[in-house]
Protein backbone atom coordinates (compact mmCIF):
# COMPACT_ATOMS: atom_id res chain seq x y z
CA UNK A 1 0.00 0.00 0.00
CA UNK A 2 1.25 3.60 -0.85
CA UNK A 3 0.62 6.36 1.35
CA UNK A 4 -1.69 7.71 -1.18
CA UNK A 5 -4.33 4.71 -0.81
CA UNK A 6 -3.43 5.07 2.68
CA UNK A 7 -5.00 8.58 2.74
CA UNK A 8 -7.91 7.49 0.25
CA UNK A 9 -8.91 5.02 2.64
CA UNK A 10 -8.64 7.45 5.58
CA UNK A 11 -10.71 10.00 3.79
CA UNK A 12 -13.28 7.53 3.04
CA UNK A 13 -13.42 6.59 5.92
CA UNK A 14 -13.51 9.66 8.05
CA UNK A 15 -14.43 12.75 5.57
CA UNK A 16 -11.15 14.56 3.95
CA UNK A 17 -11.80 17.69 6.24
CA UNK A 18 -11.37 15.59 9.37
CA UNK A 19 -9.09 12.66 8.78
CA UNK A 20 -5.82 14.84 9.09
CA UNK A 21 -6.92 16.33 12.06
CA UNK A 22 -7.71 12.47 13.34
CA UNK A 23 -4.67 11.63 12.20
CA UNK A 24 -2.49 14.06 14.08
CA UNK A 25 -4.45 13.85 17.42
CA UNK A 26 -5.57 10.28 17.73
CA UNK A 27 -3.25 8.07 19.47
CA UNK A 28 -3.74 4.53 18.61
CA UNK A 29 -2.30 1.87 20.80
CA UNK A 30 -1.21 -0.43 18.38
CA UNK A 31 0.96 1.58 16.85
CA UNK A 32 2.97 2.23 20.39
CA UNK A 33 1.00 5.28 21.46
CA UNK A 34 2.02 7.62 18.19
CA UNK A 35 -0.52 8.71 16.20
CA UNK A 36 -1.22 8.13 12.76
CA UNK A 37 0.87 11.21 11.32
CA UNK A 38 3.59 10.14 14.04
CA UNK A 39 3.74 6.26 12.81
CA UNK A 40 4.34 7.21 8.87
CA UNK A 41 6.50 9.91 9.80
CA UNK A 42 8.50 7.56 11.68
CA UNK A 43 8.72 5.21 8.63
CA UNK A 44 5.75 2.71 9.52
CA UNK A 45 4.66 1.16 6.62
CA UNK A 46 1.41 2.25 5.45
CA UNK A 47 0.03 -1.26 5.28
CA UNK A 48 0.92 -1.90 9.25
CA UNK A 49 -0.87 1.70 9.77
CA UNK A 50 -3.75 1.21 8.13
CA UNK A 51 -4.26 -2.10 9.82
CA UNK A 52 -4.13 -0.08 13.32
CA UNK A 53 -6.57 2.16 12.22
CA UNK A 54 -9.18 0.13 10.91
CA UNK A 55 -9.21 -1.87 14.52
CA UNK A 56 -9.13 1.20 16.01
CA UNK A 57 -12.13 2.69 14.25
CA UNK A 58 -13.75 -1.09 14.12
CA UNK A 59 -14.12 -1.26 10.55
CA UNK A 60 -15.13 -4.13 8.50
CA UNK A 61 -12.87 -6.75 7.47
CA UNK A 62 -13.58 -5.56 3.97
CA UNK A 63 -11.68 -2.45 4.62
CA UNK A 64 -9.10 -4.20 4.68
Amino acid sequence: MRHTEFWARLDAALGRSYSRTWAELTVIRDLDGRTTQEALDAGVAPKQVWAAVRRQLELPESER
